[in-house]
């Protein structure tokens, strides 16, 4: 399974999408200088289960990380998974 980014400067989101259908993502923006709201993830019925919200998950840490980012997670998914793992992400949070 492949995820995908998509980012124009302002906002964007991590995906995955199978035969060019949506079926999970998680979506941000930019919220000033060197930050980013994680506002929604949602994963279809067809991937639940599967951990793909953490694999979502992932992949905006190592953007965060890689462009020495700070992260306002807002989205009850992101809060909650960040929330239970606080020392892993200590790094990020702004």
């Amino acid at each position: 399974m492949e995820i995908k980014q998509e980012d124009n400067g302002q906002k964007g989101k991590f995906y995955v999408d199978i035969d060019g259908k949506l079926e999970a993502e998680m979506t941000y923006t930019y919220a000033g200088k060197g930050k980013i709201i994680i506002d929604h993830t949602e994963v279809s019925e067809k991937l639940k289960g599967q951990g793909v919200g953490l694999k979502l998950l992932d992949a905006a840490v190592a953007f965060i990380r890689k462009n020495s980012l700070k992260v306002i997670p807002l989205c009850p998914f992101a809060n909650a998974v960040i929330k239970k793992n606080r020392k892993a992400y200590e790094d990020i949070l702004a």
